[in-house]
C-alpha cells in the first residue's frame, strides 16, 4: 500500500469539460462567488452563507488533507478557467483499499451540464486505475432525492440506509444512504460514464 500512499498527493485531473485542481486558500474568493446559494447547503452538515463561512470550509478541508483524511479539489470550467465548485476524496482508508467521493457541489448555473458527470469520472478513474482501490463509497441524505437518482444513474449500487447516522450543525439528525462502486464494476461504469459524456 506504500505505493498508493505515495500517489495520494495533490494532483490535477483534467477532462474536456472540467479540470480538478488541488484546493487552496487562494480559491476562497472564487468559491464564495459561486457557492453561497442557500439551496446548495440546505441538506449539508452546515450552511455556507458568507465568505467567512467559505474560508472556514476550505481551511477545514485543508486541515483534513494535512491529516491524510481527505484530498480536496476545486472544479474548474475547462473552457474559461472559472472555478465552479468543489469535490474531494474523503474517509480515506487505503489500508483497506477504500475511499469515499463526497462533499461535491457545483454552482447552480453549472448543474446538469456534464460537469458533475465528468468530475465523477475523473475521480473514479484515478481511484481505481492509479490508487488501485477496490471500493469507492458515496453517501447522501435520504431527503436528497436528486443526488440519490444521480448516483444510481452513474451505476453506483445502493447498499442501505444508516438511520440517524450524522448530525447537522443545527442538531437535525440525518439519515444517510450509502452507495458504492467496486473495482470489478468499474469497467462497465466507466463505459457508461464515457457514453453519457459523448
Amino acid at each position: 500500500m506504500n505505493g498508493s500512499l505515495a500517489k495520494l498527493q495533490p494532483i490535477t485531473l483534467a477532462g474536456t469539460v472540467v479540470r480538478l485542481e488541488p484546493l487552496a486558500l487562494a480559491h476562497v474568493a472564487a468559491l464564495a462567488e459561486v457557492g453561497l446559494h442557500p439551496e446548495l447547503w440546505r441538506l449539508q452538515p452546515a450552511p455556507i452563507a458568507t465568505p467567512d463561512d467559505m474560508q472556514a470550509y476550505v481551511a477545514h478541508a485543508l486541515d483534513e488533507q494535512r491529516r491524510g483524511a481527505s484530498l480536496p479539489f476545486v472544479i474548474v470550467n475547462h473552457a474559461n478557467g472559472q472555478v465552479i465548485g468543489s469535490t474531494r476524496y474523503m474517509d480515506i482508508a487505503l489500508a483497506h483499499r477504500r475511499l469515499e467521493i463526497g462533499a461535491t457541489w457545483l454552482s447552480p448555473a453549472c448543474q446538469r451540464t456534464g460537469a458533475n458527470t465528468e468530475a465523477k469520472c475523473l475521480l473514479l478513474a484515478h481511484a481505481f486505475e492509479t490508487l488501485q482501490v477496490v471500493r469507492v463509497v458515496f453517501k447522501t441524505e435520504v431527503l436528497n432525492e436528486p443526488s440519490r437518482k444521480a448516483l444510481a444513474r452513474i451505476g453506483a449500487v445502493e447498499e442501505g440506509t444508516f438511520r440517524k447516522h450524522l448530525m447537522a450543525a443545527s442538531g437535525r439528525m440525518r439519515d444517510m444512504v450509502y452507495f458504492s462502486i467496486l473495482d470489478t464494476e468499474w469497467p462497465a461504469v466507466k463505459a457508461g460514464l464515457l457514453g453519457r459524456l459523448r
